[in-house]
């Protein structure tokens, strides 16, 4: 019985925790790219974010060997005697990067309750990867909730064009280039995480060594970007400029945040992930009405709506063939 009820209790730790981090860090972002003054660099948020990561994992792999010389060898075997699988993580990596950048523009110009909404297509281009390169098969019911969600997600953007939050007129904002962000992120996220899988099938590097190796390339290659992008800014107005408690605590919610759901997700099926998404999305559309004056229109309504089944129908499990007596 107790170890029953443990159980439970960890599924609902997990979908605490996932509920958290998919709500707090889009609205938390949202709140630091509408405050007045002066705006920081989301490319070297993203940097900072990658490097807290990278450090947490090197913490954690320090206590599980107990010594630094234990951890120098188990990085330097994981990454130099093993180098070839180290440079096929460049990949995901460098698209994870870039699509936290896309993140940050797209939010930048949508509301958090539409970024949030129409993000949910890369449970879409997730799917279509899958059955590319991994040769998964989807079953009607999965086809049928895609379906959904494009209309979903459809009817949500449409229902933007004639209104805009009452608190961020001020604001200014490009719907079109947040559209063209968060679907460029959407297919950044479903070909990174299923190359990822491909990648992983078969390995035994732990998670903590898999994300020192995603953390370690996506810090050069997001120094990189903030050299291309906004390096007359840094050397005129610093690397931190812009920062203040609301942005460091973005910082760590991506570096922290992510280490921690992908501790939690294992106690999770794929319907509480699905519950934990639905979930997420209505409290982004609660806090944007209080904190934006975000306006739900009906078809605002019904387009989430749909997206929230179509997100229940693609978690639920196939069900099993049975195979008859002979």
């Amino acid at each position: 019985m107790g170890g029953s009820e443990g159980g439970i209790n960890l599924k609902y730790l997990s979908l605490i925790v996932l509920t958290f981090q998919n709500a707090t860090l889009i609205l938390s972002i949202r709140y630091t790219r509408t405050l007045p003054g002066d705006m920081y660099l989301a490319t070297t948020a993203v940097v900072l974010a990658e490097l807290f990561k990278m450090l947490a994992c090197f913490a954690v792999i320090l206590k599980e060997k107990g010594s630094v010389s234990g951890l120098i060898e188990h990085v330097h075997y994981y990454t130099v005697i093993q180098w070839k699988d180290a440079v096929k993580i460049s990949v995901p990596a460098i698209l994870y990067v870039i699509q936290n950048n896309l993140q940050y523009i797209a939010i930048s110009n949508l509301e958090a309750a539409v970024f949030q909404v129409t993000y949910q297509l890369k449970i879409m281009t997730t799917a279509i990867f899958s059955v590319f390169l991994l040769r998964k098969e989807l079953i009607k019911t999965q086809w049928i909730a895609l379906c959904l969600l494009f209309f979903g997600v459809s009817m949500v953007q449409l229902s933007q064009n004639d209104t805009k939050s009452s608190k961020t007129a001020d604001v200014e904002q490009n719907p079109m280039l947040g559209l063209i962000a968060v679907l460029l992120s959407c297919c950044s996220s479903g070909f990174a995480g299923v190359y990822f899988e491909k990648l992983l099938k078969g390995s035994d590097i732990s998670l903590w060594m898999r994300n020192i190796h995603l953390a370690g390339y996506g810090v050069l290659v997001g120094l990189f970007g903030v050299y291309w992008n906004d390096g007359e800014t840094v050397s005129e107005k610093g690397f931190l400029h812009g920062y203040n408690g609301w942005v460091w605590w973005v910082v760590l919610m991506q570096a922290f945040g992510g280490l921690l759901v992908a501790v939690v997700v294992k106690y999770a099926d794929n319907i509480l992930k699905g519950f934990a998404t639905s979930l997420a999305i209505i409290v982004s559309c609660v806090f944007s009405v209080f904190i934006w004056g975000f306006v739900i229109t009906l078809q605002f309504a019904i387009g989430t709506a749909l997206v929230l089944g179509a997100v229940y129908m693609y978690s639920l499990p196939k069900p099993q063939t049975k195979i008859l007596p002979a």
